[in-house]
């Protein structure tokens, strides 16, 4: 790869999926929930997520204590991160052993660190984006041409997908500037209900829950991406660690994986209760609930689940070396499921794929 080439990635794909993080990163502390019994071999575990829908299993899990429950006498420690750069660099600093994270940030930080820094682990989320629009302007997918639609920041998960579907309808843009047949204006997602409100946009291919925050600013659901996979599914967050602590505290890793199962298990047994319990950890991390209009509908949208639908990130990788963002990665045992496949057994559930990116054995 060429000098400039690697520089034009680095730029780009920093700017990965924020997944629409609402808060700030806090210092860790123990959840709230008393740690009790035999440590394992670790006194502590430190565990990175955003206060973000998207990141249920984190926010319901830790809320609960299900994932202190698991790891008896080691405690949980927590930080939240408004985005995927900066918890890829907590877990490379040693500051995060654990962390919830989209699949752009966990590809850019595995390639860019050549493979040594990170391991998939788990799923956590599939789905929860949409492109949403301003009716009086965009009554149909046709009529997002020649509009302004915007995406989180450039090189990230949905902005991919975005690029990607605009080259599928043949309409051309230049991916760096996002001028062309549409405007794609890249946005933060905390401030693009306000761009939205103002006329700045005209719409957004945007996660939840901005998703539902521009709806309940009278946008409509143009087009939910989960329609456009196999299956409907598509990973919007992953578990990955730190491939030290993995290999130094391989016992806390299963007991962590034993509580995210235990935690999607409730989430999906009693999803209203697990909406109140994840609503009730995002006013306590942000200061602010998400209205029913909200989160309902945001809510609804999100699937729950341990697969890391694996074959998905190769999918979205593909689509950014298509758009010109990313040189072909070499995924190459970018997964370890060896402790999540282990979990699932003792809790009598199928094994998951690696999409032959597994780490060798």
């Amino acid at each position: 790869m060429s000098a400039l080439r690697r520089s034009a990635v680095l730029l780009a794909l920093p700017l990965a999926l924020t997944a629409c993080g609402y808060g700030s990163q806090k210092a860790g502390s123990p959840v709230p929930v008393a740690a009790s019994g035999a440590k394992l071999s670790a006194d502590s575990v430190r565990i990175g997520y955003f206060p973000n829908l998207t990141h249920a299993t984190a926010l319901v899990g830790v809320q609960e204590g299900l994932i202190q429950k698991e790891l008896g006498g080691t405690v949980v420690k927590t930080a939240t991160f408004n985005a995927g750069p900066s918890e890829i660099e907590a877990l490379n600093a040693g500051s995060v052993d654990i962390g919830f994270i989209g699949p752009s940030p966990a590809i850019n930080g595995y390639t860019r660190a050549h493979g040594q820094n990170l391991r998939i682990i788990s799923g956590s989320a599939s789905g929860g984006v949409k492109l949403v629009a301003n009716p009086a302007k965009i009554m149909s997918l046709a009529d997002v041409k020649g509009k302004k639609i915007a995406t989180p920041q450039l090189g990230n998960t949905q902005d991919v997908a975005f690029l990607d579907w605009i080259a599928e309808q043949g309409w051309d843009v230049d991916p760096r500037s996002g001028k062309g047949d549409v405007s794609v204006v890249r946005t933060d997602n905390k401030v693009t209900p306000d761009a939205y409100k103002s006329g700045a946009i005209d719409g957004a291919w945007v996660p939840e829950p901005t998703a539902s925050k521009l709806v309940a600013e009278g946008a409509k659901v143009l087009l939910d991406e989960s329609t456009l996979w196999p299956d409907k599914k598509f990973v919007i967050t992953n578990v990955v660690v730190s491939q030290s602590f993995l290999a130094e505290h391989p016992d806390v890793v299963s007991a962590v994986l034993a509580g995210t199962i235990a935690t999607n298990k409730w989430i999906n047994a009693h999803p209203d209760e697990a909406k109140a319990s994840a609503n009730t950890a995002l006013k306590e991390l942000t200061g602010k609930a998400l209205p029913d209009d909200v989160i309902d509908p945001a809510w609804e949208s999100i699937e729950i689940t341990d697969d890391p639908l694996a074959a998905t990130l190769s999918t979205e990788a593909r689509h950014a070396v298509k758009a010109g963002l990313l040189d072909e990665p070499d995924l190459a045992g970018i997964y370890d499921l060896t402790p999540l496949d282990k979990a699932l057994k003792a809790a009598g559930l199928p094994p998951v794929s690696d999409a032959g990116l597994g780490a060798p054995k």
